[in-house]
């Protein structure tokens, strides 16, 4: 038996337990991430529970190369995701796998907003994976978990239903300058 069908099984115990729970005295979680831009080199440090992740940007974009950039992370974000749940849906429709890899590509122009591409969008487009799976189950209960997948997926979910986003500016530490002008 393949290491991955044994985590299945394993997968599979924990959701049974974890599906036993009352929704009723289950309550809504809060996510959190923050990131600091760090030093002179402008690395990003985001920190989300215990762990933490350096995202850079590309030399050619004043980075350091030292980590994937935020639209990176993005893809991989929904490239990992895709593969907890059919991770997660393989355990539970009890079908077999004996390995798994989801590859996520997106197109980024970096024309995009500029002058005579105003109309071009400067943020991932094009959004897409492809989940390469090994396993001994047939095309239907195949085609069965790439719905079910569709379906539970959060991360895939948001991207094609996104929800409401607001954003606020708080000053910290410093007091305002006052323009020259003003000054005088």
């Amino acid at each position: 038996m393949s290491n991955l069908r044994e985590y299945l099984k394993q997968k599979r115990d924990a959701l049974l337990v974890r599906n036993a729970r009352d929704p009723a005295t289950l309550a809504p979680l809060t996510l959190k991430a923050t990131a600091t831009a760090e030093g002179r080199s402008g690395v990003r440090r985001i920190r989300i529970r215990h762990h933490q992740v350096i995202s850079d940007s590309p030399a050619d974009f004043a980075g350091y190369d030292l980590g994937p950039a935020s639209p990176e992370l993005l893809i991989g974000s929904l490239s990992s995701c895709l593969t907890h749940v059919f991770l997660i849906q393989a355990s539970e429709l009890q079908i077999p796998l004996d390995g798994l890899a989801v590859e996520v590509q997106a197109t980024q122009d970096v024309r995009g907003g500029r002058p005579g591409y105003e109309n071009v969008p400067f943020y991932p487009q094009d959004i897409r994976y492809v989940a390469h799976i090994e396993s001994t189950a047939s095309q239907e209960a195949l085609e069965a978990l790439h719905v079910a997948v569709e379906k539970w997926c959060p991360i895939l979910n948001l991207l094609r239903n996104p929800q409401g986003l607001s954003g606020e500016v708080v000053r910290v530490g410093q007091a305002p300058s006052v323009p020259a002008a003003a000054a005088g």
